[in-house]
Order: structure tokens, then C-alpha cells, then sequence
């Protein structure tokens, strides 16, 4: 339901599914996947027609993802097939990525120079940050549809309008998913062009916290979280050498959530990065986090349980939050900064410039004419803009969880949002 610019969604316990939705679910309840090693594998190997996956400590990891989903009872015909296919592409990724390698061994010779990056909560700020650097052309940045597939099909050529296959792919998918989930752009687009974050080249080691946002997955949150990050930080640095390799400048704007509990891992693997840290009110990061979720279940899930899924990120984002509390320290003061949602979004470019002087990037004429460029292009909410109501969907008080957040408000001058 949409008043002038604003949209509440006032069917989130119990979704009144469009046509095209049932049609797709109708579709869906036709197919079965199988979550299995072999089965993955061995799509990727016919995708592709590659066989060898580099270092196998990767199939360890794999087969904690698979046995997680099996256990996922509520996840439904279209959610495992939608991750069925997202754990093949991982493959196929991984399967031309050593491939490349192997092919070009120079690859690993590849300096990536002075990363910025950015870490933070997920619907903090992070994602305009990223994309606002990323206008910058002296930076190299991830768009999504590179992102989804990182390395280009051997011999596959540009279309008759020139536009990168791989491109063309992602926007015949993201004019589907706007079709069958309209709202999902207002709350986090995911535009072909727009500038990504490096998880899903993470995934191609099969390590990340990716996985947790598609399906429930205790197992693999638990394994995961005990797990050393540092090899697959490693992976996804050489990744990045070979996109530089394809496809410079050297220099790279980066970010992700999940960085945030990383912060060792992060700093062991870009020793030189300039770090900036996005900090938000966690009620107002949680209110929009579960609502895109629920939004998303009633496609992906035979049921939508709004409570259970808050109750979920409620425990996920206090685990992130302690984490960075616990490890700031980690990233040298010279070189990290702080960023405050409410600072940030009065003066965008303002924090851009403070986060150039720390990373000894001039703010040239050029940079603020793209990053105005940019703004101009994108004013916040042009979709419209989501109201969340995190007690009327979902029963949690704000005022409850900021007293179990405390520790994080005692740490950051994080300033409380009205709801």
C-alpha cells in the first residue's frame, strides 16, 4: 500500500501473493534439486566444461552448507532451487577462476594497492557509501553483474550492441525478479550497474555469511563463525588480482557487512586498506533487515514467520556488533574512520573527503564532479520509500533491544532514530 512516496507493506504475515508469484511458485513445486556434493559439481562441470576446482579444503565447507539446507525444512521449491543454483555459479566461477590462473600464473603477481574499504551493519549506510566512492573512476569497484559472474565465458562474445554477455544475463534476471518482487529494489536494489559488495566473490570459496540471508542455517552460522577466515580472505585477495588483471585501475573501493566481525582476518589480508567503519541505530538496521527478508520468504519459504526471523537477526547483528566492539582496536587509528549514519547523510560528500584524506586520495575537481554526478543520478528513496514498524510486524520493542545493545551505544556515539 503506497501513500504519495511512502509504501507500507501490510501483508507480511500473511502475503497476498500476485499472479505472476503463483504462477512461479506453481512452476516451482514441479522441480526438485538435490542438495548434494556430486549433483552441484558435477552441474558446474557441464556448465562450464572444466573440471579442475583448485585447492579441495573448499568441499568441507560445501558440504556444511549442503547438510545446513537439508535441515532448512521450511525452505521451498523456489528457495532451493534459487540456492541450487547460486551454489553452481559459485562453482562455475571457481572452476574458470583456476582455470584463468592457471593459464595466466602472472595473475598472483598482481598489487592490489591501498584498498579502501568499508565495513559496517548491512542497511547502515554502506551501500550508498560504496557506490558514492565508487564514482570515482580512478577506482575500480565491483558492479553486481561482475560480481555474479567475475570471470568472462572463454571466446563468448559482446552482443550486436556490444554489451558484456554477462551483463546482458543479469539484466534479463533483474527485470524477472522486479516483475515477480516489486518492492525489493525500495529497500535494497540490486541494479545490474550498481557497485556490489565482494561477498559474492567469497562464496566462491564457499566461506561466507551470505548464505544465511537466503535460507536458515544454524549449522553453517555456528561453523562459520568458529572457522579462521584468513584462507578464504586469501581466495577472494586473488580473485581480486585477476580482476585487476582483466580489468584495472589497481586501486579498489570495497566493502561488506560481514567484514565487521572480520576485522583480523581483514587487516591480515589488506595490510595497507584505509578502513571506514558505518555505525547506525541497530533497531532501525534490524526493522529494515527483517522486513526484506519476510518480504523475500513469501516467495522462497512454504511459510513466512516474521517473529522467527527477527529473532534470528536480532542475535546475528548483537554477534557482529560484539565482534567489532571486541576487534576495533585491530584496525590502526591512522587508517580507519567511524562513520555515523546521521553525519553521513547530511553531508555525503563531506565524509567521502574525510575518508580521502585518510586513505591520501586527492579530492580532485573531476572526483566531485562524478560524485555529484552520481547523487544527482540517485536521490535517496527514488523508488519510494519502505515504512517499517518493528513492533506492529514483528513484537520487538526498540527501546528493548537498545537496552540489549547498550554495550555498542557505550562504545559509538550512535545516535537513536525515531520509529
Amino acid at each position: 500500500m503506497a501513500e504519495g512516496n511512502e509504501i507500507r507493506i501490510r501483508d507480511l504475515a500473511a502475503p497476498e501473493l500476485t499472479a505472476i508469484q503463483q504462477k512461479v511458485m506453481s512452476a516451482a513445486g514441479t522441480m526438485s534439486v538435490e542438495f548434494t556434493e556430486s549433483s552441484v559439481l558435477e552441474a558446474a562441470e557441464t556448465e562450464t566444461g572444466l573440471s579442475d576446482f583448485g585447492d579441495d579444503d573448499f568441499r568441507e565447507r560445501l558440504g556444511v552448507w549442503l547438510q545446513a539446507l537439508e535441515e532448512d525444512a521450511d525452505l521451498g521449491a523456489v528457495g532451493r532451487i534459487g540456492v541450487f543454483r547460486d551454489l553452481t555459479r559459485y562453482a562455475s566461477n571457481r572452476l574458470r577462476f583456476e582455470d584463468l590462473l592457471k593459464r595466466h600464473p602472472e595473475i598472483l603477481e598482481v598489487e592490489i594497492e591501498r584498498p579502501i574499504i568499508i565495513a559496517g551493519l548491512p542497511r547502515s549506510g554502506t551501500t550508498h557509501l560504496l557506490n558514492l566512492i565508487a564514482a570515482d573512476r580512478r577506482l575500480r569497484s565491483l558492479p553486481y553483474w561482475e560480481s555474479l559472474e567475475p570471470i568472462p565465458v572463454p571466446d563468448e562474445e559482446p552482443g550486436v550492441d556490444g554489451v558484456d554477455p554477462r551483463l546482458a544475463r543479469c539484466r534479463a534476471a533483474y527485470a524477472q525478479q522486479d516483475m515477480m518482487m516489486p518492492l525489493l529494489k525500495n529497500m535494497h536494489d540490486l541494479a545490474p550497474e550498481h557497485v556490489h559488495e565482494e561477498i559474492e566473490l567469497q562464496c566462491i570459496d564457499f566461506s561466507s555469511y551470505e548464505l544465511e540471508w537466503i535460507a536458515t542455517v544454524p549449522r553453517w552460522r555456528d561453523y562459520y563463525l568458529e572457522m579462521d577466515q584468513r584462507s578464504s580472505y586469501a581466495y577472494m585477495k586473488n580473485v581480486l588480482r585477476a580482476l585487476t588483471w582483466l580489468r584495472g585501475p589497481t586501486r579498489w573501493i570495497l566493502k561488506s557487512p560481514q567484514h565487521m566481525e572480520q576485522l583480523g582476518p581483514l587487516m591480515d589480508t589488506f595490510p595497507d586498506a584505509t578502513v571506514a567503519i558505518t555505525h547506525r541505530d541497530p533497531v532501525s538496521v534490524i526493522a529494515s533487515t527483517v522486513t526484506m527478508l519476510v518480504y523475500g520468504d513469501r516467495i522462497r519459504r512454504k511459510r513466512v514467520d516474521p517473529p522467527r526471523v527477527a529473532s534470528y537477526w536480532i542475535d546475528r547483528i548483537e554477534r557482529l556488533l560484539r565482534s567489532c566492539v571486541a576487534d576495533r582496536d585491530r584496525v590502526p587509528a591512522e587508517r580507519s574512520l567511524d562513520v555515523l549514519f546521521h553525519e553521513f547523510m547530511q553531508d555525503d560528500v563531506a565524509m567521502v573527503r574525510r575518508i580521502y584524506e585518510l586513505a591520501d586520495l586527492e579530492m580532485t575537481e573531476a572526483a566531485k564532479v562524478d560524485l555529484n554526478a552520481y547523487m544527482q543520478a540517485n536521490p535517496r528513496g527514488k523508488h519510494g520509500r519502505i515504512l517499517y514498524d518493528l513492533a506492529g510486524d514483528f513484537g520487538v520493542s526498540g527501546d528493548e533491544l537498545r537496552e540489549r545493545f547498550k554495550f555498542y551505544f557505550d562504545r559509538f556515539p550512535v545516535e537513536v532514530e525515531s520509529h
